[in-house]
């Protein structure tokens, strides 16, 4: 079988970025890449820091649930919960038609599909939006108005989000992080940085009071925009959830694969 550029893309940007993110809110974070498994865990209460992904391409069933079970093990090992991120596209045949029991067999659960993206549509225009203003996060209060919409868009409490963020000078100086502003109200917020010649998307939110107005997409749009203008870069990945799937071809990605979640049996 053949594995796409892009699959393999997407599941790179995820490593490179994710060991960025972890290692800046914990020092002593598990950043490890063994044989076919990638580990990027900050063991914080914000769960998409605590992230294991598989990085074989072509992989079989049988390798597939080895890898499964592995990861499963490491989970095991910690103490705050988080998820596998398995790339569809990266599997055989026969792999992906027997996922969901191998995955069980391995003591995992399913826990919601995502779908990972890319584009070169940089650079975009400017975004306007008749409601909101924008302000690019340079504070401690602008960066706990972001996790706390994390934390309301995802149902996480607003502790949790807030350990995730909170504290950290990458998110004030090396992602192009931006509120989206009703007034003095942060309604939504979405995040670049760079990483491997790409501007990926990071955290991506919107209070859900303030949804299906184009409050996300617009923020996204600045995001972007202010990212480009910073670097040049041309291309931009995102790993996107159901919710948001359908707002990012408007902006000009495309879909390249399907990422399955899993989270330990309880």
């Amino acid at each position: 079988m053949t594995v796409s550029a892009e699959s393999i893309e997407s599941v790179q940007q995820l490593t490179t970025v994710w060991r960025t993110m972890v290692l800046d809110r914990a020092a002593d974070a598990d950043v490890r890449d063994l044989p076919g498994i990638a580990v990027r865990w900050a063991d914080s209460r914000f769960g998409f820091w605590n992230c294991i992904t598989l990085t074989e391409a072509g992989a079989g069933a049988e390798l597939v649930g080895h890898r499964l079970s592995q990861a499963a093990a490491i989970m095991r090992t910690k103490k705050r919960p988080g998820l596998v991120w398995l790339f569809e596209d990266l599997l055989d045949n026969e792999a992906r038609s027997g996922l969901e029991t191998t995955a069980e067999q391995a003591g995992l659960q399913y826990a919601f599909p995502g779908t990972g993206m890319a584009g070169d549509l940089l650079p975009i225009p400017a975004p306007a939006h008749p409601d909101l203003t924008f302000a690019r996060v340079s504070t401690d209060e602008q960066l706990r108005a972001y996790a706390d919409l994390q934390s309301r868009a995802y149902g996480f409490p607003l502790e949790e989000g807030r350990d995730g963020l909170v504290g950290s000078t990458l998110w004030k100086n090396e992602v192009y992080a931006y509120l989206a502003m009703r007034g003095d109200e942060p309604v939504a917020c979405a995040g670049t940085v760079e990483a491997q010649g790409r501007l990926f998307v990071v955290l991506v939110a919107t209070d859900p009071r303030w949804q299906r107005k184009g409050y996300g997409e617009a923020v996204t749009r600045k995001a972007l925009h202010e990212g480009a203008r910073a670097t040049g870069l041309t291309r931009a990945t995102l790993h996107a959830t159901a919710a948001g799937a359908p707002v990012y071809p408007r902006i000009g990605f495309r879909p390249n694969t399907r990422i399955h979640f899993y989270s330990l049996k309880g």
